[in-house]
């Protein structure tokens, strides 16, 4: 059975390791950002609508452009803005904020635009081909629910950057590949020939075949109700200026308390991504060479 199936995009954040907006910055000459390949392999899935949480700085011309590409390809494409104020307590002074709040405030800035089974990913990050399908198909096998979801991940060795420290969310499977833990690290990288994070300051080392969320998770839209009571946690808890509220966090805590089972598969595709101005050669070449095994057009829209 083919269901209707939204690919959620994040794409509010400030780029500030790239320096930049990365969302809109084109991989090839005068070509479309990575967010494009993104919509482009998930229509050829089978999903049907887009959605994309933006930030105010994303250029009015560049919407035009997605806007016009919706109409070309007759799919449905809606934005939002991740507002700072997007639900935040009544009288709660945010004033000290200088970003926005994370990935799980970004997923909740949508609620109130989907209503089907949904995949989230993050704008910045070149997925491949082969996730968008196994998504969809999980989709249309009935396997999402409210109380079943799926996250898509990564040998965390395929998701480095030779440029400085990457987060990623550290996962620790049962023997059916459910998810026990998922631990968001924010200094991954290679030292010495190993994979390690810093945790209190003791370096941390990892398996190379360890898999980690790079945001590719496949959800139910009642998955919102408990985000949203997780984020008036949050901020109740009077966080710094500085601290985000991640997806992985509100998917450990629904785990912890039984709401729901996420089962992990390992992608099919290769990851990129550009997390830092300089990762963006090696997607450029990655993209050239697929260009040449015919697997996507030099210009995707035309």
């Amino acid at each position: 059975m083919n269901c209707k199936k939204t690919l959620l995009i994040l794409a509010g954040g400030l780029g500030t390791r790239y320096r930049g907006l990365k969302q809109v910055d084109g991989i090839l000459e005068k070509g479309s950002p990575i967010l494009e390949y993104s919509i482009y392999d998930a229509l050829e899935a089978g999903f049907n609508k887009i959605v994309i949480v933006i930030n105010r700085f994303l250029p009015g011309n560049y919407l035009e452009r997605l806007r016009n590409i919706s109409v070309q390809r007759n799919f449905e494409l809606v934005w939002v803005y991740q507002e700072m104020e997007t639900g935040v307590p009544a009288n709660q002074n945010i004033s000290f904020r200088k970003k926005p709040w994370g990935t799980g405030h970004a997923v909740l800035c949508a609620k109130d635009v989907i209503e089907e089974l949904f995949a989230v990913i993050n704008a910045d990050d070149f997925y491949g081909k082969e996730i968008y399908q196994l998504a969809s198909e999980e989709m249309d096998s009935g396997a999402i629910s409210a109380t079943r979801s799926e996250l898509i991940a990564y040998p965390v060795e395929t998701t480095l950057s030779k440029n400085g420290r990457v987060a990623r969310g550290i996962c620790t499977l049962d023997h059916e590949n459910y998810l026990l833990k998922i631990e968001e690290q924010t200094s991954v990288r290679r030292e010495n020939n190993v994979i390690v994070y810093t945790e209190k300051d003791i370096n941390v080392e990892i398996s190379s075949d360890t898999l980690v969320s790079m945001n590719f998770f496949v959800f139910h839209p009642a998955f919102f109700n408990s985000l949203e009571t997780y984020f008036t946690d949050f901020m109740r808890s009077s966080p710094s200026p500085e601290k985000e509220f991640y997806i992985p966090v509100a998917v450990q805590n629904m785990i912890n308390e039984e709401k729901i089972k996420v089962r992990v598969k390992s992608s099919p595709s290769q990851w990129m991504g550009m997390t830092y101005a300089e990762d963006k050669i090696m997607l450029k070449n990655n993209i050239i060479r697929q260009i040449q095994q015919n697997r996507y057009p030099e210009d995707l829209w035309n």
